[in-house]
């Protein structure tokens, strides 16, 4: 299948560090797990060439999980009325906010907390073998994020066997909660954050990730050392997460999760650009 797209760059979206189960191929496509698809996307210009294991609605399942029906040319001219914001919003005109599930998104955001990419793919992936549905695409088995009636008997010894350390309880925890919390889409956002941290161990950045990721809630801002430091540079803003995130809300309003995310990648890479300047002789 061939979708054509524009603005974005899937290379660039995938590898953000908000997927976490991402395999990036030897001949440049991307095998991804989405909801119940195993996923093959190579871009080709502006062109993805799509292979899956099922092609119902698939042409739809790839453009929301892209975000491609939101109009990023109006927000990035939004955001670019900050001359700060504007020069960063031209080094990201190909990056959009991916869709993911809620349910995997809470699951991967309390695994992430005091973690790194890796060792969070890590445990997401044993997870993923011991307790998920086997699927087979191109010869190859691959495991679906278990469901929650999959996981709600599963003990807490045994997440802590998956290599998920001090979050095992963090799990069990928004396992027992999960059927009595508020249905997310029908509150406002300061409700929904509110609501998600009634589950130990998920703060305001994890809930604010979850949000992001996991229910298309542009208006939070999950701040990292990344974003805190750029803000504090830049904005002259006292590196604290209260003012930050005050800062942030009356600044960017609707889109300050997006524009945060910016912030990050513009950070993240110009350090990648100055540490690979430094060891490029």
């Amino acid at each position: 299948m061939k979708i054509e797209v524009e603005d974005i760059n899937i290379k660039e979206v995938l590898l953000s560090g908000a997927c976490f189960r991402v395999i990036e191929e030897s001949d440049g496509s991307f095998t991804n797990i989405i909801k119940d698809r195993i996923v093959n996307i190579k871009q080709e210009g502006n062109n993805l060439i799509v292979k899956a294991n099922n092609y119902d609605n698939l042409k739809e399942i790839i453009l929301e999980y892209f975000d491609l029906n939101r109009d990023y040319r109006k927000i990035n001219l939004e955001l670019s009325k900050d001359d700060i914001m504007k020069e960063i919003v031209k080094t990201c005109n190909n990056y959009r906010i991916l869709n993911q599930d809620s349910f995997e998104m809470c699951i991967s955001y309390i695994i992430s907390q005091n973690n790194n990419v890796k060792r969070i793919s890590k445990s997401i992936e044993k997870l993923c073998l011991k307790y998920g549905k086997k699927v087979l695409f191109e010869n190859k088995e691959y495991c679906l994020f278990p469901s929650y009636d999959v996981l709600k008997n599963v003990s807490t010894l045994e997440f802590k066997e998956l290599g998920v350390g001090f979050r095992d309880k963090y799990i069990r925890d928004f396992l027992d909660k999960y059927e009595s919390l508020r249905d997310i889409n029908t509150l406002d956002t300061n409700d929904a954050l509110k609501e998600l941290m009634n589950v130990k161990g998920i703060g305001m950045k994890v809930a604010s990730c979850i949000l992001l990721f996991g229910y298309k809630r542009l208006d939070v801002f999950p701040i990292d050392t990344w974003v805190k430091q750029f803000i504090s540079e830049h904005y002259g803003i006292k590196n604290d997460q209260k003012t930050i995130e005050k800062f942030a809300r009356e600044k960017f309003k609707e889109y300050s999760g997006l524009a945060i995310q910016y912030m990050y990648h513009y950070e993240r890479n110009s350090w990648i650009d100055m540490w690979n300047m430094l060891f490029s002789f």
